[in-house]
């Protein structure tokens, strides 16, 4: 399984689990420390290790690796879907979700 060394806040590391959804490929996300400094598994994210343990690390070697990989027959509808909820992630969804759901 690969796995995403990634945090929820980090716009690129939501570009890539975008990309793995819309290829269909299975990952497990790893949260990483809000801290760079903080970090002991990875120095960037995000970060995609491979099966056989090759780390990607960064945008570009990530996005270098995931297009390599054969499309998935669902990958134009979910590239579809992203762009039609594009005024929901505008007026910051997932915030007020979250601010509503699990306030802090």
């Amino acid at each position: 399984m690969i796995t995403l060394f990634q945090a929820e806040w980090c716009p690129y590391s939501a570009a890539v689990r975008e990309r793995l959804t819309e290829l269909g490929v299975d990952f497990v996300a790893r949260q990483v420390e809000p801290d760079a400094a903080e970090r002991r598994e990875v120095d960037e994210i995000p970060t995609l290790e491979t099966e056989d343990g090759t780390r990607y690390a960064g945008t570009d070697e990530v996005f270098g690796y995931l297009s390599r990989l054969e499309a998935w027959r669902f990958e134009r509808e979910h590239r579809r879907q992203y762009d039609e909820h594009a005024a929901a992630r505008r007026r910051e969804t997932t915030r007020s979700v979250l601010e509503e759901k699990a306030p802090l």
